[in-house]
């Protein structure tokens, strides 16, 4: 469920703006005033901010600036005040949309709706961007996660860091020696011969055949090799 904060300091507008999304499926926390409202956005994660300018304390220009300055997510200036200058100080300030008072709480709704279908596909996009993706393997560096032929498949920490630097690294042949310096640190406590058991962990749960490994080649007196 999408958590949302309104920040409002006329009691009547945020609970109606509450009852209108929570009647939509929503999550939604409320603050009166400026100085509540930014340390809630901070310390919290929302999904989506509905943020009114004119507030006790802090306005609202003050804090899309400063939550801007940390996060990342949607945020609705709502105003009484029509001018331009205030639509375009607001959207200068990073936020993503802007609405006057008077309005209809469905408008509202549509807005957050379409704002966070928005928000959604730029941040798929961008998860994408750090999948490195070869034949039948997709290692999803941003959310640690790897896919074998479509098939989410469970690596601890160090084998997935292993098999992340090999999928950078890939037709270079690397020494036990050095993938062990590279992942495990040049301070860390063990033996080499951690690289061999965690290769072959690895090989059991993302090759077809482990006689005959697809991705990670031994290369005999050598190391290993990773095959993109």
């Amino acid at each position: 469920m999408k958590r949302i904060l309104i920040i409002e300091d006329d009691k009547g507008i945020a609970e109606l703006e509450r009852d209108y999304l929570e009647a939509n499926g929503f999550a939604v926390d409320m603050a009166f005033d400026g100085d509540a409202g930014e340390q809630k956005a901070l310390q919290e994660a929302y999904d989506f901010i509905i943020l009114d300018i004119m507030l006790p304390g802090r306005d609202g220009f003050q804090i899309c600036r400063t939550i801007r300055e940390s996060k990342d997510i949607p945020i609705i200036l709502v105003s009484a005040r029509q001018e331009d200058i205030d639509k375009i100080r607001g959207l200068g300030l990073g936020a993503d949309d802007y609405i006057v008072k008077p309005f209809s709480p469905n408008e509202l709704v549509a807005r957050v709706k379409a704002h966070l279908a928005r928000y959604e596909q730029l941040t798929a996009r961008e998860v994408h961007r750090h999948a490195l993706c070869f034949d039948g393997l997709e290692i999803d560096e941003s959310g640690h996660r790897v896919f074998v032929r479509g098939q989410e498949v469970s690596l601890p920490n160090k084998e997935f860091e292993l098999l992340l630097f090999f999928a950078k690294n890939p037709g270079i042949v690397f020494s036990k020696e050095t993938l062990f310096d590279r992942v495990w640190g040049s301070e860390a406590l063990g033996e080499t011969a951690t690289v061999s058991v965690h290769v072959n962990r690895i090989r059991e749960k993302i090759e077809e055949d482990t006689a005959k490994p697809r991705y990670i080649e031994t290369v005999w007196g050598a190391g290993y090799r990773f095959h993109g």
